[in-house]
């Protein structure tokens, strides 16, 4: 079998437990690592095409670590927010939570 597809069944394969675990939790926790999986799905596949066909090898390297650093912002600032959901609320419940007004 040929790597290269491999390597998209592994990124569709995170996309997808990414995107179940994004309609089904609850937990804002839940939901931030769900879509941590879909980045991590999304920057596997980008690097993999790069390293195993043509293109060039930096290109897809550079887009990997700007994947990276947008999950590490969008992380960051969701833990922000679920911090102060939480000192608000009392619990990370998002079906719970529905006024977000100061």
């Amino acid at each position: 079998m040929n790597d290269l597809f491999l390597f998209q069944v592994a990124s569709l394969a995170l996309l997808a437990i990414g995107l179940v675990g994004l309609t089904l939790r609850r937990s804002f926790i839940a939901i931030l690592i769900s879509v941590e999986l879909l980045l991590n799905g999304a920057g596997l596949s980008i690097v993999a095409a790069s390293k195993l066909t043509g293109a060039d090898d930096v290109l897809g390297q550079l887009s990997a670590l700007l994947i990276m650093g947008l999950a590490a912002a969008e992380a960051t600032l969701v833990l922000a927010i679920i911090l102060v959901v939480l000192r608000r609320f009392g619990h990370v419940d998002s079906t719970k939570t529905t006024l977000l007004r100061g």
